[in-house]
């Protein structure tokens, strides 16, 4: 592991526990619209090497995440239902007013950004809002271990001994690596409800959490491939700087964001 890619672990690392094991719905609402901010501004940089999206709505969408617990419930519903028919009308709105000087390309790229950063950013908030016996601060958690425990093994196992290539998506990426991330999932996922059973007197069943940890594993490494498959596209290594040795904050959250939607509908279901 590079220094730099160690020194900005050391330091973000005690900055995120902190923020999720101290703050409250809020402060989780305006960080993760935070990040998405920075994660759009990200994309939009890498796709406009060959597109333009209309910028003031991919930013809009995303800040809209700092005020899901602020708006009331009834027009959050009611945003659920025609988000979508409401942001293709405004998108395709475009091409009449500019007189298809915005044309399709840019709508669907345009319309992929949001989807991607909005659409499952938005869940990090709303995992973390969960009430009833189990709350969304314990919760939020198995997300980060499972993103954290994949990519940790993953990256230490393909380094070492990562031999059969899994894709041309992500050359780097090994089989190995990939089954080596699903045990570091696994792993922290055990060792994360070992304590707070102790600690909470829960009854988190280990094998229930051993099958999510599988799960959600496989699809963070997929978040993770969707991120390179954006970056082959466009011919770019990382999406920003921004974090020395580990590269944008997409390159940061691509698996913890497409994990975030999956773990809300599971463990809202079974726990």
């Amino acid at each position: 592991m590079s220094v730099k890619r160690l020194l900005t672990a050391i330091v973000g690392l005690p900055i995120v526990v902190l923020v999720f094991a101290f703050g409250n719905k809020y402060i989780i609402d305006v960080a993760s619209a935070i990040i998405a901010i920075i994660a759009m501004y990200e994309y939009i940089n890498c796709v406009s090497k060959k597109t333009k999206v209309i910028s003031w709505i991919s930013y809009l969408s995303v800040a809209t995440i700092a005020l899901i617990h602020v708006i009331p419930i009834e027009y959050i519903n009611i945003a659920i239902k025609f988000g979508i028919p409401a942001l293709l009308l405004i998108l395709f709105l475009h091409i009449v007013i500019t007189n298809m000087k915005i044309n399709f390309e840019n709508v669907a790229y345009t319309l992929i950004g949001i989807l991607y950063i909005f659409g499952f950013c938005v869940f990090i908030p709303l995992t973390y809002s969960i009430e009833g016996e189990i709350s969304g601060k314990i919760l939020i958690w198995y997300i980060i271990c499972s993103a954290w425990g994949t990519d940790i093994l993953a990256y230490l196992v393909g380094r070492k001994i990562g031999k059969t290539k899994f894709s041309k998506v992500s050359p780097n990426k090994s089989v190995e690596g990939c089954i080596a991330g699903i045990l570091g999932a696994i792993f922290a996922n055990i060792i994360f409800t070992l304590a707070i059973n102790n600690y909470f007197n829960l009854e988190i069943s280990y094998l229930f959490i051993t099958i999510i940890s599988i799960i959600l594993s496989i699809i963070g490494q997929i978040g993770d491939f969707a991120a390179s498959s954006i970056k082959r596209y466009f011919d770019v290594k990382d999406f920003s700087e921004l974090f020395p040795g580990h590269g944008g904050m997409i390159d940061r959250i691509d698996s913890v964001i497409f994990i975030a939607p999956f773990a809300y509908l599971i463990l809202t279901m079974f726990l």
